[in-house]
């Protein structure tokens, strides 16, 4: 499972559960290179990078993350583990070093608390509870050495966690970003804003719909959701949440694809950005020759620059965002409005 040949690779949370782990067994004087972990996908083999008995009650160890086949910032982490047992019967786990904190309501860990999930927290306390004694308990520190540079380029900050990555995982392995655990990243910002008591958000493909909708909305941060090109999923957790309006805004290379009952919006799945504007100036009686530089067009800003010269760009723009508000209402009982923006930010359809 540490194979970066893998199309899966381990969770933060496996990390952790093993580092706890073998930190236990080296002040069991018991070190090794590989442990094997209980977790809710199975038993994980896992490489021990570094161990160390400090003294008869405590000891420390690490782990690296090993690359698995996905661009995963948090590969090659290191995450490690000081382990001090106790009399106490109790196991208790805490943030050190580079793991957030938690500041916003709506996620799995409290407010204040370290960003260490339920499940990895379940993980390592089970996995401990085989290896002490009956009588005994044991204070874990986990900590990320370089967690808070990596976290830069993570979506924590957006989600309300400083300081730091968070420790995740719900199977103990991980999948391709692409996928689930990607999408359920982008729907936490929802889980966010609804706790703290938006109803109406703002709908954005990424930074640059993010920095426009600041400029011309009067809106919090914290309304403001990035949805990627996952359109369609994050519509349906935003109506899962009891969300009553969303403002989708963004520029007209991503949201004109809506109009076509295109929801997700990467290129490599769906693109048809020429033919919608091109059926759209059909529909408003173009001629032939605009219609055909429409298509030869390499970009949408290019596409947009011929609409202005023809004196049709509002008119084109107004019918695309009709066409995406109804297709939006098709699938979502939730009020739509929508804002078609150029790069710089520029409206181009009445909202």
């Amino acid at each position: 499972m540490n194979s970066k040949n893998s199309p899966y690779g381990i969770t933060t949370g496996s990390v952790a559960t093993a580092a706890a782990v073998a930190a236990l067994m080296a002040i069991n004087n018991n070190p090794t290179s590989y442990i094997n972990i209980e977790s809710p996908f199975g038993i994980l083999k896992i490489h021990v990078n570094s161990s160390l008995k400090l003294n008869s009650n405590s000891g420390k160890a690490c782990i690296i993350k090993m690359p698995y086949n996905d661009p995963d910032v948090t590969k090659n982490i290191k995450i490690c583990a000081d382990v001090r047992i106790t009399n106490d019967k109790t196991i208790e786990i805490i943030g050190g070093k580079g793991i957030g904190i938690v500041t916003k309501p709506g996620l799995q860990v409290p407010v204040g608390k370290h960003a260490i999930n339920p499940v990895p927290m379940q993980m390592i306390k089970s996995n401990l509870r085989k290896l002490l004694p009956e009588d005994k308990g044991a204070e874990i520190t986990i900590y990320a050495p370089d967690g808070e540079e990596v976290a830069q380029k993570t979506m924590n900050s957006r989600l309300g966690i400083i300081g730091g990555i968070s420790i995740l995982g719900t199977t103990g392995i991980a999948r391709p970003m692409s996928s689930k655990a990607y999408k359920e990243s982008l729907a936490c910002q929802i889980d966010v804003a609804v706790a703290e008591g938006y109803k109406n958000l703002v709908f954005v493909p990424g930074n640059i719909g993010e920095g426009i909708a600041l400029k011309i909305l009067d809106v919090e941060k914290d309304q403001i959701i990035q949805m990627g090109n996952f359109v369609g999923f994050m519509l349906e957790k935003a109506h899962e949440k009891g969300v009553q309006k969303i403002i989708l805004l963004g520029h007209a290379g991503k949201l004109i694809k809506i109009a076509a009952g295109i929801f997700n919006t990467k290129n490599s799945v769906a693109d048809g950005r020429h033919e919608i504007i091109a059926a759209y100036c059909g529909l408003l009686g173009a001629n032939k020759d605009l219609i055909n530089e429409i298509f030869k067009s390499k970009t949408t800003e290019d596409m947009i620059d011929i609409l202005d010269k023809e004196k049709m760009t509002l008119d084109i723009f107004n019918e695309i965002a009709k066409s995406i508000e109804e297709r939006c209402h098709e699938r979502f009982n939730i009020d739509f409005d929508v804002i078609i923006v150029r790069m710089d930010g520029k409206i181009l359809n009445k909202s």
